[in-house]
Protein backbone atom coordinates (compact mmCIF):
# COMPACT_ATOMS: atom_id res chain seq x y z
CA UNK A 1 0.00 0.00 0.00
CA UNK A 2 1.34 3.49 -1.20
CA UNK A 3 2.38 5.30 1.72
CA UNK A 4 0.25 8.78 2.00
CA UNK A 5 2.59 12.21 2.06
CA UNK A 6 1.57 14.95 4.36
CA UNK A 7 4.06 17.48 3.49
CA UNK A 8 2.98 20.08 1.79
CA UNK A 9 3.59 20.60 -2.10
CA UNK A 10 4.66 24.21 -2.49
CA UNK A 11 8.12 24.15 -1.05
CA UNK A 12 7.14 25.46 2.65
CA UNK A 13 9.51 24.26 5.56
CA UNK A 14 8.54 24.60 9.13
CA UNK A 15 10.79 26.53 11.59
CA UNK A 16 13.29 23.92 11.85
CA UNK A 17 13.83 23.88 8.17
CA UNK A 18 12.03 20.11 8.06
CA UNK A 19 9.18 19.90 5.08
CA UNK A 20 6.10 21.99 6.42
CA UNK A 21 3.56 18.50 7.55
CA UNK A 22 -0.37 19.55 6.58
CA UNK A 23 -1.31 17.96 9.97
CA UNK A 24 0.46 20.30 12.51
CA UNK A 25 1.51 23.46 10.33
CA UNK A 26 -0.35 26.35 8.26
CA UNK A 27 -4.14 26.95 7.49
CA UNK A 28 -6.21 28.76 10.28
CA UNK A 29 -4.47 27.58 13.52
CA UNK A 30 -0.99 29.41 12.45
CA UNK A 31 -3.12 32.51 10.79
CA UNK A 32 -4.93 33.39 14.00
CA UNK A 33 -1.54 34.48 15.21
CA UNK A 34 -0.74 36.48 12.12
CA UNK A 35 -3.73 38.40 12.35
CA UNK A 36 -3.37 39.05 16.29
CA UNK A 37 -0.20 40.44 15.10
CA UNK A 38 -1.46 42.82 12.05
CA UNK A 39 -3.91 44.11 14.62
CA UNK A 40 -1.94 44.99 17.22
CA UNK A 41 0.59 46.60 14.69
CA UNK A 42 -1.85 48.54 13.15
CA UNK A 43 -2.85 49.98 16.13
CA UNK A 44 0.33 51.20 17.36
CA UNK A 45 1.13 52.48 14.06
CA UNK A 46 -2.24 53.93 13.65
CA UNK A 47 -2.16 55.00 17.42
CA UNK A 48 1.08 56.76 17.19
CA UNK A 49 0.71 58.40 13.50
CA UNK A 50 -3.27 60.24 13.63
CA UNK A 51 -2.70 62.51 15.53
CA UNK A 52 1.38 62.68 14.67
CA UNK A 53 0.62 66.46 13.24
CA UNK A 54 -0.99 67.53 16.77
CA UNK A 55 2.40 66.23 18.85
CA UNK A 56 4.96 67.66 16.62
CA UNK A 57 2.65 71.34 16.88
CA UNK A 58 2.20 71.41 20.69
CA UNK A 59 5.27 69.31 21.68
CA UNK A 60 7.72 69.91 19.02
CA UNK A 61 6.46 73.55 19.10
CA UNK A 62 6.60 73.72 15.02
CA UNK A 63 3.78 75.49 12.74
CA UNK A 64 1.26 73.90 10.46
CA UNK A 65 3.48 73.63 7.89
CA UNK A 66 6.33 72.29 8.93
CA UNK A 67 4.56 69.93 11.79
CA UNK A 68 2.13 69.01 8.09
CA UNK A 69 5.09 68.07 5.94
CA UNK A 70 7.20 66.11 8.56
CA UNK A 71 4.57 64.16 9.15
CA UNK A 72 4.02 63.56 5.30
CA UNK A 73 7.63 63.09 4.53
CA UNK A 74 7.31 60.52 7.61
CA UNK A 75 4.46 58.71 6.16
CA UNK A 76 5.91 58.23 2.67
CA UNK A 77 8.85 56.98 4.52
CA UNK A 78 6.75 54.64 5.94
CA UNK A 79 5.67 53.62 2.30
CA UNK A 80 8.93 53.42 0.27
CA UNK A 81 10.81 51.13 3.25
CA UNK A 82 8.96 48.12 2.31
CA UNK A 83 10.72 47.91 -0.91
CA UNK A 84 14.04 47.62 1.81
CA UNK A 85 12.15 44.56 3.91
CA UNK A 86 10.74 43.04 0.49
CA UNK A 87 14.39 42.81 -1.15
CA UNK A 88 15.66 41.33 2.05
CA UNK A 89 12.67 38.32 2.59
CA UNK A 90 12.29 37.30 -0.72
CA UNK A 91 16.67 37.69 -1.24
CA UNK A 92 18.32 36.48 1.93
CA UNK A 93 16.25 36.22 5.22
CA UNK A 94 12.53 34.77 3.92
CA UNK A 95 9.41 36.22 5.54
CA UNK A 96 9.60 35.27 8.84
CA UNK A 97 12.89 36.07 10.11
CA UNK A 98 12.29 39.70 8.22
CA UNK A 99 9.58 40.21 9.98
CA UNK A 100 10.88 38.98 13.66
CA UNK A 101 13.74 41.43 13.16
CA UNK A 102 12.29 44.33 11.45
CA UNK A 103 9.43 44.11 14.82
CA UNK A 104 12.43 44.14 17.25
CA UNK A 105 13.43 47.70 16.22
CA UNK A 106 9.93 48.85 15.79
CA UNK A 107 9.12 47.97 19.32
CA UNK A 108 12.45 49.48 20.31
CA UNK A 109 11.17 52.77 17.79
CA UNK A 110 8.02 53.06 19.65
CA UNK A 111 9.76 52.88 23.26
CA UNK A 112 12.14 55.64 22.65
CA UNK A 113 9.42 57.99 21.35
CA UNK A 114 7.41 56.88 24.35
CA UNK A 115 10.33 57.75 26.46
CA UNK A 116 10.47 61.51 24.31
CA UNK A 117 7.03 62.46 25.12
CA UNK A 118 7.29 61.31 29.27
CA UNK A 119 10.82 61.59 30.83
CA UNK A 120 11.93 64.97 31.98
CA UNK A 121 14.85 65.69 30.27
CA UNK A 122 14.09 64.20 26.83
CA UNK A 123 10.77 65.65 26.58
CA UNK A 124 10.80 69.56 25.86
CA UNK A 125 9.71 72.16 28.91
CA UNK A 126 6.21 73.20 28.63
CA UNK A 127 4.84 76.56 30.16
CA UNK A 128 1.23 77.55 30.17
CA UNK A 129 0.68 75.32 26.81
CA UNK A 130 3.88 76.43 25.32
CA UNK A 131 6.79 73.92 24.71
CA UNK A 132 10.49 74.41 24.33
CA UNK A 133 12.49 72.17 22.93
CA UNK A 134 15.98 71.45 22.20
CA UNK A 135 17.84 70.20 19.32
CA UNK A 136 18.62 67.59 21.45
CA UNK A 137 14.67 66.42 22.05
CA UNK A 138 13.87 66.86 18.41
CA UNK A 139 16.54 64.55 17.39
CA UNK A 140 15.35 61.70 19.72
CA UNK A 141 11.88 62.36 18.89
CA UNK A 142 13.05 62.28 14.61
CA UNK A 143 15.60 59.21 15.50
CA UNK A 144 12.72 57.27 16.77
CA UNK A 145 9.97 58.15 14.35
CA UNK A 146 12.43 57.00 11.42
CA UNK A 147 13.11 54.13 12.95
CA UNK A 148 9.10 53.28 13.62
CA UNK A 149 9.31 53.90 9.83
CA UNK A 150 12.31 50.94 9.21
CA UNK A 151 10.05 49.01 11.55
CA UNK A 152 7.11 48.93 9.41
CA UNK A 153 9.07 48.53 6.03
CA UNK A 154 9.97 44.89 7.19
CA UNK A 155 6.67 44.16 8.43
CA UNK A 156 4.29 46.10 5.70
CA UNK A 157 5.34 43.81 2.59
CA UNK A 158 5.65 40.78 4.41
CA UNK A 159 2.84 39.60 6.74
CA UNK A 160 0.11 39.55 4.25
CA UNK A 161 2.63 37.40 1.80
CA UNK A 162 3.52 35.49 4.91
CA UNK A 163 -0.43 34.66 6.05
CA UNK A 164 -0.93 33.43 2.69
CA UNK A 165 2.06 31.53 2.86
CA UNK A 166 0.19 29.06 5.44
CA UNK A 167 -2.33 27.91 2.29
CA UNK A 168 -0.79 25.48 0.09
CA UNK A 169 -1.62 26.58 -3.34
CA UNK A 170 -1.59 23.02 -4.38
CA UNK A 171 -4.26 21.71 -2.24
CA UNK A 172 -7.55 23.12 -3.60
CA UNK A 173 -9.35 23.01 -0.09
CA UNK A 174 -6.44 25.26 1.35
CA UNK A 175 -6.34 27.46 -1.94
CA UNK A 176 -10.09 28.59 -1.36
CA UNK A 177 -9.38 29.35 2.28
CA UNK A 178 -6.74 31.70 1.22
CA UNK A 179 -8.91 34.25 -0.49
CA UNK A 180 -10.76 34.85 3.02
CA UNK A 181 -7.45 35.20 4.19
CA UNK A 182 -6.67 38.10 2.85
CA UNK A 183 -10.53 39.32 3.49
CA UNK A 184 -10.16 39.23 7.28
CA UNK A 185 -6.60 40.23 6.99
CA UNK A 186 -7.56 43.98 5.85
CA UNK A 187 -10.40 43.39 8.58
CA UNK A 188 -7.87 43.48 11.37
CA UNK A 189 -5.78 46.30 10.02
CA UNK A 190 -9.14 48.32 10.69
CA UNK A 191 -10.24 47.04 14.00
CA UNK A 192 -7.12 48.21 15.20
CA UNK A 193 -7.07 51.53 12.95
CA UNK A 194 -10.61 51.84 15.00
CA UNK A 195 -9.57 51.65 18.29
CA UNK A 196 -6.52 53.86 17.18
CA UNK A 197 -8.47 56.68 15.84
CA UNK A 198 -11.27 56.53 18.35
CA UNK A 199 -9.84 55.95 21.84
CA UNK A 200 -6.03 56.39 21.46
CA UNK A 201 -6.17 60.21 19.77
CA UNK A 202 -8.52 60.65 22.72
CA UNK A 203 -5.88 59.45 25.74
CA UNK A 204 -3.27 62.00 23.69
CA UNK A 205 -5.88 64.96 23.86
CA UNK A 206 -7.09 64.23 27.27
CA UNK A 207 -4.71 62.33 29.62
CA UNK A 208 -1.55 62.92 28.30
CA UNK A 209 1.26 61.79 25.12
CA UNK A 210 3.33 59.54 27.67
CA UNK A 211 0.26 57.86 27.88
CA UNK A 212 -1.17 58.01 24.47
CA UNK A 213 2.09 56.94 23.10
CA UNK A 214 3.31 54.56 25.60
CA UNK A 215 -0.46 51.89 24.81
CA UNK A 216 0.65 51.79 20.98
CA UNK A 217 4.19 50.86 22.33
CA UNK A 218 2.70 48.62 24.57
CA UNK A 219 0.29 47.03 21.74
CA UNK A 220 3.40 46.95 19.27
CA UNK A 221 5.02 44.83 21.90
CA UNK A 222 1.99 42.09 22.07
CA UNK A 223 2.10 42.31 18.65
CA UNK A 224 5.89 40.66 18.39
CA UNK A 225 4.38 38.09 21.35
CA UNK A 226 1.55 37.12 19.35
CA UNK A 227 3.84 36.47 16.63
CA UNK A 228 6.47 34.30 17.85
CA UNK A 229 3.78 32.52 19.97
CA UNK A 230 2.95 31.25 16.71
CA UNK A 231 6.09 29.68 15.46
CA UNK A 232 5.77 26.14 15.67
CA UNK A 233 3.04 26.34 13.64
CA UNK A 234 4.24 28.39 10.73
CA UNK A 235 5.26 27.36 7.30
CA UNK A 236 8.28 29.12 5.53
CA UNK A 237 8.95 30.23 2.00
CA UNK A 238 12.70 29.40 1.43
CA UNK A 239 14.74 32.69 0.51
CA UNK A 240 15.35 32.46 -3.71
CA UNK A 241 18.13 34.59 -3.89
CA UNK A 242 18.28 38.33 -4.96
CA UNK A 243 14.97 38.81 -7.43
CA UNK A 244 16.82 41.77 -8.80
CA UNK A 245 19.72 40.06 -10.52
CA UNK A 246 17.76 37.67 -11.90
CA UNK A 247 15.48 40.30 -14.11
CA UNK A 248 18.53 41.78 -14.84
CA UNK A 249 20.09 38.30 -16.26
CA UNK A 250 17.10 38.24 -18.60
CA UNK A 251 17.29 41.32 -19.89
CA UNK A 252 20.51 41.23 -20.62
CA UNK A 253 20.79 37.65 -22.03
CA UNK A 254 17.55 38.65 -24.13
CA UNK A 255 19.54 41.39 -25.61
CA UNK A 256 22.68 39.52 -26.24
CA UNK A 257 20.28 37.19 -28.45
CA UNK A 258 18.18 40.00 -30.03
CA UNK A 259 19.30 38.68 -33.40
CA UNK A 260 18.48 35.13 -32.53
CA UNK A 261 14.76 33.95 -33.55
CA UNK A 262 12.70 32.43 -30.92
CA UNK A 263 11.61 28.46 -32.57
CA UNK A 264 7.63 28.04 -33.02
CA UNK A 265 8.39 25.25 -30.71
CA UNK A 266 8.63 26.68 -27.52
CA UNK A 267 8.95 23.31 -25.42
CA UNK A 268 12.44 23.53 -26.79
CA UNK A 269 13.47 26.44 -24.88
CA UNK A 270 15.93 26.21 -21.99
CA UNK A 271 14.45 24.57 -18.98
CA UNK A 272 15.64 22.10 -15.99
CA UNK A 273 14.45 18.63 -17.35
CA UNK A 274 13.42 17.42 -13.77
CA UNK A 275 9.79 18.59 -11.88
CA UNK A 276 11.93 21.57 -9.68
CA UNK A 277 12.98 24.57 -10.16
CA UNK A 278 16.20 26.24 -10.37
CA UNK A 279 15.02 29.08 -8.16
CA UNK A 280 15.28 28.13 -4.45
CA UNK A 281 11.23 28.82 -3.44
CA UNK A 282 10.19 28.69 -6.48
CA UNK A 283 7.42 26.36 -9.15
CA UNK A 284 8.21 25.98 -12.54
CA UNK A 285 5.71 28.72 -14.78
CA UNK A 286 4.63 27.78 -17.55
CA UNK A 287 5.87 29.63 -21.26
CA UNK A 288 3.32 32.19 -21.74
CA UNK A 289 2.92 33.77 -25.43
CA UNK A 290 3.16 37.45 -24.48
CA UNK A 291 5.99 39.83 -24.51
CA UNK A 292 7.96 37.18 -26.54
CA UNK A 293 11.18 39.22 -26.67
CA UNK A 294 12.10 37.94 -23.34
CA UNK A 295 12.08 34.34 -24.75
CA UNK A 296 15.16 34.93 -26.89
CA UNK A 297 16.87 35.10 -23.17
CA UNK A 298 15.96 30.65 -23.54
CA UNK A 299 16.99 29.76 -26.73
CA UNK A 300 19.86 27.49 -26.91
CA UNK A 301 22.97 28.56 -28.85
CA UNK A 302 25.47 26.23 -29.79
CA UNK A 303 27.68 28.57 -27.79
CA UNK A 304 25.38 27.56 -24.72
CA UNK A 305 25.63 23.82 -25.18
CA UNK A 306 29.92 23.97 -24.56
CA UNK A 307 30.46 21.46 -21.19
CA UNK A 308 30.45 23.25 -18.31
CA UNK A 309 27.87 24.98 -15.44
CA UNK A 310 25.45 27.19 -18.03
CA UNK A 311 25.82 31.13 -17.78
CA UNK A 312 22.59 32.78 -16.17
CA UNK A 313 23.98 36.19 -17.86
CA UNK A 314 23.65 34.41 -21.30
CA UNK A 315 21.16 31.73 -21.05
CA UNK A 316 17.66 31.54 -18.75
CA UNK A 317 14.91 28.86 -17.51
CA UNK A 318 11.71 29.37 -19.37
CA UNK A 319 10.50 29.88 -15.69
CA UNK A 320 13.23 32.96 -15.04
CA UNK A 321 11.94 34.54 -18.22
CA UNK A 322 8.24 34.24 -17.05
CA UNK A 323 9.53 35.44 -13.71
CA UNK A 324 10.13 38.34 -15.44
CA UNK A 325 7.41 38.51 -17.97
CA UNK A 326 4.79 38.07 -14.51
CA UNK A 327 6.31 41.50 -13.12
CA UNK A 328 6.23 43.26 -16.40
CA UNK A 329 2.49 42.12 -16.75
CA UNK A 330 1.84 43.36 -13.38
CA UNK A 331 2.62 46.88 -13.96
CA UNK A 332 0.28 48.49 -15.62
CA UNK A 333 -2.47 46.87 -13.08
CA UNK A 334 -0.27 48.70 -10.36
CA UNK A 335 -0.26 51.90 -11.93
CA UNK A 336 -3.97 51.77 -12.16
CA UNK A 337 -3.90 51.71 -8.52
CA UNK A 338 -2.47 55.26 -8.14
CA UNK A 339 -5.37 57.34 -8.93
CA UNK A 340 -7.58 55.37 -6.90
CA UNK A 341 -4.81 55.66 -4.09
CA UNK A 342 -5.43 59.51 -4.99
CA UNK A 343 -9.48 59.63 -4.62
CA UNK A 344 -8.23 57.54 -1.27
CA UNK A 345 -6.06 60.18 0.35
CA UNK A 346 -8.87 63.19 0.19
CA UNK A 347 -10.56 61.45 3.63
CA UNK A 348 -6.84 62.95 5.00
CA UNK A 349 -7.37 66.52 3.02
CA UNK A 350 -10.16 67.56 1.02
CA UNK A 351 -12.92 65.62 3.24
CA UNK A 352 -11.71 67.03 5.99
CA UNK A 353 -11.55 70.93 4.82
CA UNK A 354 -14.71 70.38 3.33
CA UNK A 355 -16.13 69.13 6.72
CA UNK A 356 -14.45 72.16 8.45
CA UNK A 357 -17.17 74.69 6.85
CA UNK A 358 -20.46 72.58 8.27
CA UNK A 359 -21.83 71.85 11.57
CA UNK A 360 -19.76 69.62 13.68
CA UNK A 361 -22.20 69.34 16.77
CA UNK A 362 -23.78 66.27 18.40
CA UNK A 363 -26.38 67.41 20.55
CA UNK A 364 -25.75 70.81 22.57
CA UNK A 365 -22.40 70.03 23.94
CA UNK A 366 -20.05 67.75 21.87
CA UNK A 367 -18.54 68.40 18.89
CA UNK A 368 -16.94 65.66 16.65
CA UNK A 369 -13.85 66.93 14.86
CA UNK A 370 -14.14 66.29 10.99
CA UNK A 371 -11.27 64.27 10.75
CA UNK A 372 -12.94 61.61 13.19
CA UNK A 373 -15.89 61.32 10.20
CA UNK A 374 -12.76 58.70 8.91
CA UNK A 375 -14.28 56.47 11.48
CA UNK A 376 -17.12 55.60 9.06
CA UNK A 377 -14.72 54.51 6.45
CA UNK A 378 -13.48 51.78 8.97
CA UNK A 379 -16.39 51.01 9.89
CA UNK A 380 -17.55 50.51 5.98
CA UNK A 381 -14.44 48.15 5.94
CA UNK A 382 -15.64 46.25 8.94
CA UNK A 383 -18.97 46.11 7.74
CA UNK A 384 -18.33 45.16 4.55
CA UNK A 385 -15.44 42.78 4.37
CA UNK A 386 -16.95 39.74 6.45
CA UNK A 387 -20.32 40.44 3.99
CA UNK A 388 -17.93 40.05 0.98
CA UNK A 389 -16.44 37.06 2.38
CA UNK A 390 -19.61 35.29 3.62
CA UNK A 391 -22.58 36.56 1.11
CA UNK A 392 -21.09 38.36 -1.79
CA UNK A 393 -18.93 35.47 -2.52
CA UNK A 394 -21.22 32.13 -2.39
CA UNK A 395 -23.57 34.50 -4.07
CA UNK A 396 -21.43 35.74 -7.05
CA UNK A 397 -20.15 31.95 -7.63
CA UNK A 398 -23.82 30.56 -8.49
CA UNK A 399 -23.48 33.31 -11.33
CA UNK A 400 -19.95 33.58 -12.76
CA UNK A 401 -18.43 29.54 -11.55
CA UNK A 402 -15.41 31.35 -10.83
CA UNK A 403 -14.53 29.83 -7.11
CA UNK A 404 -13.90 33.19 -5.72
CA UNK A 405 -16.70 34.87 -7.01
CA UNK A 406 -15.28 37.36 -8.85
CA UNK A 407 -11.30 37.35 -10.51
CA UNK A 408 -8.93 39.48 -8.54
CA UNK A 409 -9.39 41.55 -11.65
CA UNK A 410 -13.11 42.05 -11.99
CA UNK A 411 -12.84 42.71 -7.70
CA UNK A 412 -10.47 45.46 -8.06
CA UNK A 413 -12.38 46.55 -11.09
CA UNK A 414 -15.46 46.88 -9.01
CA UNK A 415 -13.81 49.07 -6.18
CA UNK A 416 -12.67 51.42 -8.91
CA UNK A 417 -16.41 52.15 -9.75
CA UNK A 418 -16.88 52.84 -6.07
CA UNK A 419 -14.19 55.14 -6.00
CA UNK A 420 -15.96 57.42 -9.07
CA UNK A 421 -19.48 57.11 -7.38
CA UNK A 422 -17.51 58.19 -3.92
CA UNK A 423 -16.07 61.42 -5.61
CA UNK A 424 -19.62 62.21 -7.81
CA UNK A 425 -21.62 62.08 -4.16
CA UNK A 426 -18.74 64.24 -1.94
CA UNK A 427 -18.83 66.97 -5.52
CA UNK A 428 -22.74 66.48 -5.08
CA UNK A 429 -22.67 67.59 -1.45
CA UNK A 430 -20.80 70.46 -2.13
CA UNK A 431 -23.01 71.70 -4.83
CA UNK A 432 -25.79 71.44 -2.12
CA UNK A 433 -23.50 73.04 0.18
CA UNK A 434 -22.63 76.12 -1.45
CA UNK A 435 -26.25 76.68 -2.77
CA UNK A 436 -27.02 76.85 0.58
CA UNK A 437 -24.13 79.28 1.39
CA UNK A 438 -25.65 81.56 -2.12
CA UNK A 439 -29.06 81.38 -0.97
CA UNK A 440 -28.33 82.51 2.56
CA UNK A 441 -25.37 84.49 2.33
CA UNK A 442 -23.79 82.32 4.47
CA UNK A 443 -19.87 83.44 2.51
CA UNK A 444 -18.10 84.34 5.91
CA UNK A 445 -19.48 82.11 8.44
CA UNK A 446 -17.01 80.08 9.99
CA UNK A 447 -19.27 77.21 9.44
CA UNK A 448 -22.72 76.45 7.89
CA UNK A 449 -25.80 75.14 10.01
CA UNK A 450 -25.64 72.21 7.97
CA UNK A 451 -24.84 68.74 9.42
CA UNK A 452 -21.31 67.25 9.20
CA UNK A 453 -22.99 63.78 9.07
CA UNK A 454 -23.77 64.32 5.52
CA UNK A 455 -20.37 63.80 4.59
CA UNK A 456 -20.83 59.74 5.99
CA UNK A 457 -22.25 58.48 2.58
CA UNK A 458 -18.90 59.41 0.63
CA UNK A 459 -16.81 58.03 3.24
CA UNK A 460 -18.91 55.08 3.66
CA UNK A 461 -18.73 54.42 -0.41
CA UNK A 462 -14.88 54.74 -0.24
CA UNK A 463 -14.64 52.01 2.57
CA UNK A 464 -16.93 49.68 0.30
CA UNK A 465 -14.20 50.78 -2.38
CA UNK A 466 -11.27 49.38 -0.43
CA UNK A 467 -12.49 46.33 0.46
CA UNK A 468 -13.11 45.66 -2.95
CA UNK A 469 -9.89 47.44 -4.61
CA UNK A 470 -7.01 47.20 -1.56
CA UNK A 471 -8.01 43.60 -0.86
CA UNK A 472 -8.26 42.53 -4.06
CA UNK A 473 -5.05 44.53 -5.30
CA UNK A 474 -3.36 42.39 -1.79
CA UNK A 475 -4.60 38.84 -3.36
CA UNK A 476 -3.54 39.81 -6.98
CA UNK A 477 -0.20 40.66 -6.05
CA UNK A 478 0.63 37.81 -3.96
CA UNK A 479 -0.96 35.72 -6.11
CA UNK A 480 0.25 36.45 -9.62
CA UNK A 481 3.84 37.47 -8.03
CA UNK A 482 6.68 34.61 -8.74
CA UNK A 483 7.26 32.62 -5.59
CA UNK A 484 10.58 33.89 -4.99
CA UNK A 485 9.17 37.36 -5.09
CA UNK A 486 5.65 37.80 -3.63
CA UNK A 487 6.97 39.92 -0.69
CA UNK A 488 8.77 42.51 -3.25
CA UNK A 489 5.89 42.28 -5.22
CA UNK A 490 3.07 43.31 -2.19
CA UNK A 491 6.23 45.86 -1.45
CA UNK A 492 5.40 47.10 -4.96
CA UNK A 493 1.59 47.22 -4.41
CA UNK A 494 2.18 49.35 -1.32
CA UNK A 495 3.72 52.11 -3.54
CA UNK A 496 0.37 52.76 -5.15
CA UNK A 497 -0.58 54.60 -1.69
CA UNK A 498 2.44 56.55 -1.50
CA UNK A 499 2.13 57.69 -5.43
CA UNK A 500 -1.35 58.26 -4.58
CA UNK A 501 -1.08 61.07 -2.19
CA UNK A 502 1.91 62.40 -4.20
CA UNK A 503 0.00 63.12 -7.08
CA UNK A 504 -2.77 64.55 -5.39
CA UNK A 505 -0.20 67.32 -4.02
CA UNK A 506 0.81 67.73 -7.63
CA UNK A 507 -2.98 68.07 -8.69
CA UNK A 508 -3.51 70.58 -5.81
CA UNK A 509 -0.87 72.94 -6.82
CA UNK A 510 -1.57 72.34 -10.74
CA UNK A 511 -5.44 73.32 -10.04
CA UNK A 512 -4.35 76.30 -7.19
CA UNK A 513 -1.69 77.97 -9.94
CA UNK A 514 -4.00 77.72 -12.68
CA UNK A 515 -7.28 79.13 -11.20
CA UNK A 516 -5.80 81.81 -8.84
CA UNK A 517 -4.36 83.50 -11.69
CA UNK A 518 -5.20 87.39 -12.27
CA UNK A 519 -6.31 88.04 -8.75
CA UNK A 520 -9.11 85.05 -8.69
CA UNK A 521 -9.40 82.98 -5.27
CA UNK A 522 -9.23 80.10 -6.65
CA UNK A 523 -11.07 76.46 -6.35
CA UNK A 524 -9.85 75.51 -3.26
CA UNK A 525 -8.79 78.85 -1.52
CA UNK A 526 -8.88 79.70 2.36
CA UNK A 527 -12.46 80.11 2.46
CA UNK A 528 -13.82 77.44 0.65
CA UNK A 529 -17.60 79.05 1.12
CA UNK A 530 -16.31 81.35 -2.00
CA UNK A 531 -14.39 78.76 -3.91
CA UNK A 532 -15.38 75.31 -5.86
CA UNK A 533 -13.98 72.48 -4.09
CA UNK A 534 -16.90 70.90 -5.94
CA UNK A 535 -15.18 71.44 -9.16
CA UNK A 536 -11.91 69.44 -7.67
CA UNK A 537 -14.16 66.59 -7.02
CA UNK A 538 -15.53 66.68 -10.37
CA UNK A 539 -12.03 66.38 -11.93
CA UNK A 540 -10.64 63.32 -9.65
CA UNK A 541 -14.30 61.80 -10.62
CA UNK A 542 -13.17 62.07 -14.93
CA UNK A 543 -9.37 61.19 -13.83
CA UNK A 544 -11.30 58.22 -12.09
CA UNK A 545 -13.19 57.42 -15.03
CA UNK A 546 -10.55 57.58 -17.39
CA UNK A 547 -8.39 55.24 -15.10
CA UNK A 548 -11.33 52.64 -14.96
CA UNK A 549 -11.56 52.90 -19.22
CA UNK A 550 -7.94 51.84 -19.27
CA UNK A 551 -8.22 49.67 -16.67
CA UNK A 552 -10.67 47.25 -18.28
CA UNK A 553 -7.96 47.19 -21.41
CA UNK A 554 -5.66 46.53 -19.50
CA UNK A 555 -7.51 43.39 -17.57
CA UNK A 556 -8.97 42.45 -20.96
CA UNK A 557 -4.79 41.97 -22.26
CA UNK A 558 -3.88 40.54 -18.71
CA UNK A 559 -2.59 37.01 -18.88
CA UNK A 560 -2.83 35.35 -15.77
CA UNK A 561 0.34 33.32 -14.17
CA UNK A 562 0.37 29.85 -14.75
CA UNK A 563 2.74 27.47 -12.05
CA UNK A 564 3.52 23.79 -12.40
CA UNK A 565 5.38 21.80 -10.49
CA UNK A 566 7.09 21.82 -6.91
CA UNK A 567 9.03 24.50 -5.62
CA UNK A 568 12.24 23.30 -4.55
Amino acid sequence: MAEVDFHTSDGTVDIHKNPADKRTTGKWKACRFILGNECCERLAYYGMSTNLVNFLQKRMNQGNVTASNNVTNWSGTCYITPLIGAFLADSYMGRYWTIACFSIIYVLGMTLLTLSASVPGLKPKCEDDKCYPTTGNVAICFVALYMIALGTGGIKPCVSSFGADQFDETDEAEKKKKSSFFNWFYLSINVGALIASSVLVWIQMNVGWGWGFGIPAVAMALAVLFFFSGSKLYRLQKPGGSPLTRIAQVIVAAFRKMNIKVPIDKSVLYETVDTESTIQGSRKLEHTDKLRFFDKAAVETPDDQIKGPVDPWRLCTVTQVEELKSIVRMLPVWASGIVFSTVYSQMSTMFVLQGNTMDQHMGPNFEIPSASLSLFDTLSVIFWAPVYDQIIVPYARRYTGHERGFTQLQRMGIGLVLSIISMVVAGALEVIRLQYVRKNDYYDLTYIPMSIFWQVPQYFLIGCAEVFTFIGQLEFFYDQAPDAMRSLCSALSLTTVALGNYLSTLLVSIVTKVTTRNGKLGWIPDNLNRGHLDYFYWLLSILSFLNFIVYVFIAKWYTYKKATGRAH
